[in-house]
């Protein structure tokens, strides 16, 4: 027995739609790819800013912002359903904007990471899970392509953050504070059309589709209420090992964008080739993002994600076998390429699952992993007693 929306009407894809998408491409730039090139930060604090302390306790900085901004989710994704994206977009926008500007005149670790973990995080979740539940919405037939594109935004940011502060630090020679001010000021107008650009769907005040339920041979029966199988979502058994497969997949997902960088400074690579190596990740991932997305609109969105799963936990595991700088560049192309499908892939598979109604609720739910901040710190400490095991 298979459940499935029947929804025999299907709105034509509208400028609203269009312009949805652009907008969330905007946001996600500004928050995930911002936070996915910790790692430029990561290494600039060890060297710099925050000398002398460990690349442990740095971590929790990069790791604090990244579990703030995944555990925010379930929040905002329950404020989307009920009010919309536009007050949490602007109010995220502030909170972004002010955090990076705070990070600029930010000279001690708590400092730091008061502006760049705690505000940051939260304010980023606010402006990241609106975009992906309102698109998700504007066009369900192809959820798949629209959240690859959407996600892909990160991608960018990660490629562009990196290289953009490298830049402006060692070429320009800004210094630090500017440096980030910089990037404050061209986050600036991304946010402000974000905030203009994201809108609901203009059919979300029609009557909810209807359930249906298909049994062997073929026959479809409509399930009662509908409005019970929207509060049933987190009751489901499928929608629960989702959430539990995504969790454990997401242990350790985010490591390699926080760590390549340290990992190739201590195998040999220049502190300018240790700076790109984020931006080459991110820009395998985006090509992972939006081609797999494409895929899976035409194999299945479940199919795709399976084999992305498997290919990228193999990959995962001939990181500490690569020794040289060749083989670290091929490997963070594989890696970026298969981690950057899952990123995009999962909200199109819980989207199967919810009506459009609690979509928010859904990705929101989805997102909200602690998994992440242990997996991101817990190789931070390994990599500590690498580093210490190394000097003796």
């Amino acid at each position: 027995m298979t459940v499935a929306l029947s929804n025999p009407a299907a709105a034509p894809v509208s400028t609203k739609a269009y312009m949805s998408v652009i907008g969330g491409t905007c946001a996600l730039l500004c928050t995930v790819g911002f936070v996915v090139a910790f790692g430029v930060f990561q290494g600039y604090y060890t060297e710099h800013v925050l000398r002398g302390m460990s690349e442990f306790d740095i971590s929790w900085i990069g790791s604090a912002s990244i579990f703030l901004l995944y555990i925010s989710a379930p929040i905002c994704g329950v404020l989307v359903d009920k009010f919309g994206p536009k007050v949490l977009l602007i109010g995220g926008s502030i909170g972004v904007l002010v955090a990076i500007f705070m990070i600029s005149l930010c000279s001690q670790y708590y400092q730091i990471f008061l502006a760049q973990a705690v505000l940051l995080g939260i304010s980023m979740g606010f402006v990241t899970w609106p975009p992906l539940a309102v698109v998700s919405r504007h066009l369900p037939h192809h959820r798949g392509l629209a959240l690859g594109v959407i996600t892909g935004g990160s991608s960018v940011g990660g490629v562009v953050w990196p290289i953009m502060i490298e830049q402006l630090l060692t070429k320009r020679n800004l210094g630090f504070p500017w440096t980030v001010r910089v990037l404050g000021f061209i986050m600036l107008p991304l946010l402000a059309f974000a905030c203009i650009s994201v809108t609901e769907p203009p059919n979300q005040n029609q009557p909810r589709p209807v359930l249906e339920t298909t049994v062997e041979g073929g026959s479809v029966f409509p399930l009662p209420k509908p409005e019970d199988a929207s509060q049933s979502l987190f009751r489901k058994p499928v929608f629960i090992s989702l959430c539990i497969g995504f969790g454990l997949g997401f242990l350790g997902l985010f490591n390699p964008f926080f760590y390549i960088s340290s990992y190739a400074s201590g195998h040999g690579a220049s502190a300018q080739t240790s700076f790109y190596m984020i931006s080459i990740i991110n820009a395998a991932s985006l090509f992972g993002r939006v081609i797999p997305g494409i895929m899976a609109d035409r194999l299945g969105h479940y199919n795709v994600m399976i084999f992305v799963l498997f290919t990228s936990g193999i990959i995962s595991f001939c990181w500490t076998s690569v020794h040289n700088l060749t083989g670290l560049i091929i490997w963070s192309i594989a890696y970026g390429f298969s981690s950057g499908a899952i990123l995009s892939l999962q909200g199109a598979c819980v989207g199967k699952i919810a009506t459009p109604q609690n979509q928010g609720k859904a990705i929101g739910f989805l997102q909200g992993s602690l998994a992440l901040t242990l997996g991101v710190t817990s190789t931070g400490l390994h990599m500590h007693k690498d580093a210490e095991t190394a000097g003796n």
